[in-house]
């Protein structure tokens, strides 16, 4: 009969032992948050930073491509319209945020020479 107290006593300590501290079992999840944030989160608002940029400093002359696949140098603009001048004088009005990057980023040799 006291082998029974005994073995529940036992039983009882190894489960108290077994619990950890709250924060530790959160780190794993803290730890994925962080991996995710550097790899997916900022890059992604490092690269809409610099395409928010890129689309403010926009002036007349420069030749860009459209996320449409349009390509042709800017006519006129204004906040938030992109006049697109196209081959052959043709005129084509757009949203500022229809742009892409610039005409020379496409035509650039990525090739390395040997």
């Amino acid at each position: 009969m006291l082998g029974l107290f005994i073995s529940n006593a036992y039983a009882q300590e190894a489960a108290g032992a077994a619990q950890q501290n709250p924060i530790v079992s959160f780190i794993p999840m803290i730890a994925i948050g962080f991996v995710i944030y550097f790899l997916m989160i900022r890059p992604q608002n490092k690269k809409l930073q610099e395409e928010k940029n890129y689309i403010a400093a926009l002036k007349k002359g420069d030749e860009v491509y459209t996320k449409s696949g349009l390509i042709g140098k800017i006519h006129g603009l204004t906040e938030k319209i992109v006049t697109l001048e196209l081959e052959g004088g043709t005129k084509v009005k757009m949203l500022r945020g229809t742009i892409a990057g610039p005409a020379t980023q496409l035509f650039e040799d990525t090739t390395e020479k040997k």
